[in-house]
């Protein structure tokens, strides 16, 4: 490593800038290395950072250009040997430049620049922007030649993942919204380099592109040679776009796990950040050359003799406070989360049936409680859809009869959208509910699911009668009157049911009756009509007991009042009998 940077301060120009004018004299080689002793012993100086930051301009611009499919995996160990997060600026003006140079490697660009966006995504997000901010001055400008080579860089980008689609399916969009001979040309280009990769990524966003290309070939305003490369194109997608892979098998260097995607719209203001293209002292500039020097031995996998004896202790304390560092960041910004909910979305949107987007679903590999997060994402795809789709149905049923994880999963999503059902829209609400008759009609999720729903004038709301309605309806369709009756009614299931079919209150009992009866699912109503009309003789039966034992205790009372009434009648006849006696005697 020393070699290297003594080799470097070498190479630097032989011209020393002034400060006051920003002009430069020659110096001999004699002199410029003596001034370079002179410059190496303070290393915190202007004139030292001034010195490798012309070395590292020169080296970055020197590797960009000298880059090809053949020496990429060669270039990039000896890229992320310099400074990077210095020169970002650097390595995004020389990109651009040798892209729009050399348009033919495009492809050879992109993946170099996927590579470092892989580990400095600072680099890869700041290369986004100027392509776009390129792409929108080019526009704005008629500048045909801008931006094509503009076009040709985002579609690669797309291939590589670092750009996300809705960019490129927007490109195209604002290309083709009022068509002319130069946008239908520029669009056309676009969709060839990177229809391979929209096609597998967004199938119903490339659909409605060549819609689009279809209707301006049927309205005949274009040149005639426009309209022939808009029918070679449709040729090239017959064809599955053979000939124009996404990304070639050499080009091919990050895995997928590793990709960082970057969402920029093509209105947003965008800062260039210009002031990274130009040298500036930095107070900090010896710490920041150690932290980089660490990085790069973390990256290249190096190790600096003459450093490791010293430092070895306190690089160890280091490295393990940025890795807990480095924890903590990503457990606050979810990085990890949001990059499998994009994974999610991705796989299934683009896939043709349920039966592919389960299969392309099991392959990711979720850490135990992420079970949720797909049934989260199911549950949401669905709701957004102007119409319910089958689809989503039939996937969620075969990741229930799979797992049972996700059958608790989707019973736990039925309560929390069954108490925010207030919060969605009339659209969304129909989904919802149709999505979880579904899951209920082919027994993929238990009926006990059932008890969250409490069907009261008090405890429902017009959203929630609006979802037991169709719920209910979806269910009468699915199995049919008889059948859905014969599931309500079974006796291990009223636990369950109680909640729907209250019994508790004349009041409530009419209101769960009159609204299924309104529904036009009266039918199953049956058994609460019947309780409803024997509710007072049970009232009286159960009163009843009551009464005659009241009846029992005044009996008795009253027995024991008359038994005391003539013992006391009986006592007074006696003492009578007894005063009448000694009168008889006297009179004899």
């Amino acid at each position: 490593m020393g070699g290297r940077k003594r080799e470097r301060e070498e190479n630097t120009s032989s011209k020393i800038y002034d400060e006051k004018n920003g002009g430069g004299v020659y110096i001999p080689p004699y002199k410029l290395a003596s001034m370079l002793k002179q410059v190496n012993n303070n290393k915190s100086s202007i004139e030292y950072q001034r010195l490798t930051w012309d070395a590292l301009k020169k080296s970055i611009n020197g590797l960009v250009n000298k880059v090809n499919s053949t020496n990429i995996k060669n270039i990039i160990p000896e890229l992320f040997s310099e400074n990077l997060i210095r020169g970002r600026g650097l390595f995004c003006r020389s990109c651009i430049k040798s892209q729009l140079a050399s348009p033919g490697f495009t492809p050879v660009f992109a993946a170099l620049v996927a590579v470092v966006n892989s580990k400095f995504p600072q680099v890869g997000d700041l290369l986004v922007k100027r392509i776009v901010l390129q792409l929108q001055r080019s526009y704005k400008r008629n500048d045909k030649i801008m931006l094509l080579s503009a076009v040709k860089f985002i579609a690669h980008l797309v291939n590589q993942q670092v750009v996300h689609e809705l960019i490129g399916l927007e490109l195209v969009t604002a290309l083709l919204e009022n068509p002319t001979d130069d946008s239908v040309e520029v669009a056309v280009g676009f969709v060839t380099e990177c229809g391979s990769t929209l096609e597998s990524l967004c199938p119903r966003g490339v659909r409605g592109v060549f819609e689009r290309f279809r209707g301006i070939l049927h309205e005949g305003e274009i040149d005639k040679r426009v309209q022939f490369l808009i029918e070679g194109l449709f040729a090239i997608r017959k064809a599955k776009f053979q000939g124009y892979p996404g990304v070639r098998p050499e080009l091919d260097l990050v895995e997928q796990e590793d990709q960082l995607t970057h969402e920029i719209s093509l209105l947003d203001q965008i800062d260039p950040e210009t002031a990274s293209d130009i040298f500036k002292p930095d107070p900090q500039f010896i710490e920041n050359e150690q932290r980089y020097e660490e990085l790069k031995l973390a990256l290249l996998g190096e190790e600096d003799e003459d450093e490791a004896d010293s430092d070895a202790a306190a690089d160890d304390e280091d490295n393990d406070e940025s890795d807990e560092e480095e924890v903590r960041i990503r457990d606050e910004t979810e990085t990890n989360l949001v990059n499998l909910r994009r994974t999610i979305y991705l796989t299934i949107m683009s896939s043709v049936d349920f039966e592919e987007a389960g299969h392309k679903l099991l392959k990711i590999k979720l850490q135990p409680g992420q079970e949720m997060e797909l049934c989260t994402m199911l549950l949401e795809c669905c709701s957004q859809e102007r119409t319910y789709l089958r689809y989503y149905g039939l996937l969620a049923q075969r990741f229930c009869l799979i797992n049972k994880v996700y059958q608790e999963n989707f019973d736990k999503c039925f309560r929390q959208q069954y108490s925010m059902i207030h919060r969605l829209e009339t659209n969304k609400l129909r989904n919802v509910a149709t999505f979880f008759a579904h899951l209920l009609g082919t027994d993929a999720l238990p009926w006990q699911a059932l008890a969250y729903i409490e069907l009261t004038e008090e405890a429902t709301t017009s959203s929630s009668r609006i979802f037991i309605k169709i719920l209910f309806q979806e269910l009468s369709e699915q199995l049919g009157i008889r059948l859905l009756n014969e599931r309500l009614t079974d006796p291990k299931m009223q636990d369950s049911f109680e909640s729907i079919f209250p019994k508790d209150n004349p009041k409530n009992t009419r209101f769960s009756i009159n609204f299924f009866t309104s529904i036009g699912l009266g039918g199953i109503t049956e058994n609460l009509r019947e309780y409803l009309k024997n509710m007072p003789r049970l009232i009286m039966q159960q009163r009843k007991p009551v009464s005659q034992s009241e009846d029992d205790s005044q009996s008795t009372d009253s027995s024991a009042s008359d038994a005391s009434s003539s013992d006391s009648e009986s006592d007074t006849s006696r003492e009578s009998e007894r005063d009448d006696r000694p009168k008889k005697r006297r009179r004899c």
